[in-house]
């Protein structure tokens, strides 16, 4: 292959990866940022969450619908599009003059990255041929998807501390136009492939309302209460759409998500594998950034610096894992990585009121760096593997729907665990006058135990299911899977 050639297929990497961490940024970015967002705005904190939750929802419940788009109506089309409304929205965020007008435009962020994310993969997926060059396209991506979080939390702290929390969105802006403006010169144009471009207009309202009902049931399960009437009629309803969904599926002509894909065992595997992971791993950083300023007192910046140590270790590893996968495959790969996880996790679960970074939560982050640098790689080469190039957007949406959903069932999941662990451990103190500083401190830290403990149990989950679910499969070696071709 000419050496240009190469370098505009490493650049369409850089691009696609770039897009993809402004995304994963502004997940977790925004965490830091919302004492002062509450404090402009005079939100109550019922609001205050769904500055959060609107990207959340919007974005989690249109994956499917973004991936598949991008099959349908071109790659270049779709993730252009989702840039630009994304760095729009970022805009209208960052102007916002009221809650409400904040919470409007987080929402429209969360659908654009359901539109860019996807198609971002799916370029990866065409651009390279299936092998050790794509894994190590994938290696960049799987560090991105999995790095961008911690480096999140620190940009967030960084920003609000010493510019103002709008500046957490208008970062995105000169991204989002280098991005557009690249893109439109080294992204090759492409058309479907398929035969149609008709869009399952009933499959995509019901996999999009049953999504977004089962995000929003999970995320208001821990304050409504996992029993409430309110909590169990959203996730009925969910239930209902997502079966009809399938059914929709089975008789539809041109179904949104062919459910032949689910032949390819390892799409099936490698998603629930996701699912797991994500479970355990979207509460350590709500935990642990909790402990460090609420029990061990540090500023927002300091919080910030400590979770560095994740990503940095994370960019380590997932540079060498498509070596490893060369030689050994995936499968072994995710067989034990996933473990590291738990460990971490583990290891968390016996942090001290009076604890230290380097002594108490250092370890457990460098463990869960290790692990989460090597899973996310594998399982990303793993769930798209086999894949047609006709099929890629879907993929992609499958997997990005996988770690989406898995990290709000997680997230409800150990907060309500969390919390409820942290009140018993209060009314067992029997306490007759509200309970000192010293009390709260000692319950809150109690009730993080227990939702570290649960979490680590993800990830052995996670290794049984590439023991009994996963196949074999070494990444090809041949010379003619060394190069990379055009889009198609």
């Amino acid at each position: 292959m000419a050496k240009g050639k190469k370098q505009t297929h490493w650049f369409i990497l850089v691009l696609v990866a770039l897009a993809q961490f402004m995304v994963i940024l502004d997940v977790s970015i925004v965490n830091v940022a919302l004492p002062a967002i509450q404090h402009a705005f005079h939100m109550s904190d019922a609001n205050l969450q769904w500055i959060v939750t609107a990207y959340s929802l919007t974005f989690g419940g249109f994956l499917l619908l973004g991936g598949r788009n991008a099959d349908l109506f071109g790659r270049r089309r779709t993730f252009l599009g989702g840039v630009v409304v994304f760095t729009l929205a970022s805009l209208g965020s960052g102007l916002s003059s009221s809650g409400n007008m904040l919470i409007v435009f987080r929402a429209l962020q969360g659908l654009a990255g359901a539109y860019m994310s996807p198609a971002a993969l799916s370029i990866i997926l065409v651009t390279y041929r299936e092998g050790h060059e794509r894994n190590v396209a994938l290696s960049v991506w799987g560090a991105v998807a999995s790095g961008g979080a911690a480096i999140g939390v620190l940009a967030g702290g960084i920003i609000t501390q010493y510019l103002t929390w709008r500046w957490n969105f208008f970062v995105n802006i000169p991204v989002g136009i280098f991005v557009v403006a690249a893109a439109l010169k080294v992204l090759d144009k492409h058309e479907s492939s398929l035969e149609h471009r008709s869009l399952d207009l009933p499959g995509a309202v019901l996999v999009t309302g049953g999504l977004m009902m089962l995000v929003y049931a999970l995320v208001k399960a821990p304050s409504y209460g996992w029993l409430d009437y309110r909590t169990l009629v959203f996730f009925v309803i969910s239930l209902v759409a997502l079966v009809l969904f399938v059914v929709n599926e089975h008789r539809a002509k041109h179904p949104l998500m062919p459910l032949s894909i689910f032949k390819i065992r390892n799409v099936a595997g490698a998603d629930s594998l996701m699912l797991f992971m994500s479970a355990g791993l979207f509460s350590v950083f709500f935990f642990t950034t909790l402990y460090m300023q609420e029990v061990l007192g540090y500023t927002p910046v300091r919080t910030g610096f400590s979770f560095l140590l994740v990503p940095v270790v994370i960019a380590v590893v997932a540079t060498n894992v498509p070596r490893l996968v060369r030689r050994v495959g995936y499968k072994p790969i995710l067989v034990v990585t996933p473990l590291l996880v738990s460990a971490g996790l583990f290891w968390l679960s016996h942090i001290p009121v009076h604890g230290s970074y380097w002594g108490n939560v250092a370890p457990g982050l460098l463990l869960m760096g290790l692990g989460m640098g090597a899973t996310f790689v594998s399982v990303t080469i793993a769930a798209t593997s086999g894949v047609p190039h006709h099929e890629a957007g879907l993929a992609s949406g499958l997997l990005n729907t996988a770690q989406q959903v898995g990290g709000a069932v997680g997230l409800a999941v150990l907060t309500g665990v969390a919390t409820s662990s942290t009140t018993h451990y209060l009314s067992g103190l029997h306490l007759h006058a509200a309970p000192s500083r010293a009390a709260i401190a000692a319950a809150t830290v109690h009730g993080f135990h227990d939702g570290y403990l649960i979490a680590s149990c993800f990830g052995i989950g996670a290794s049984l299911i590439a023991i009994f679910v996963l196949r074999a499969q070494k990444a090809k070696t041949d010379p003619s899977h060394g190069e990379m071709v055009g889009m198609g």
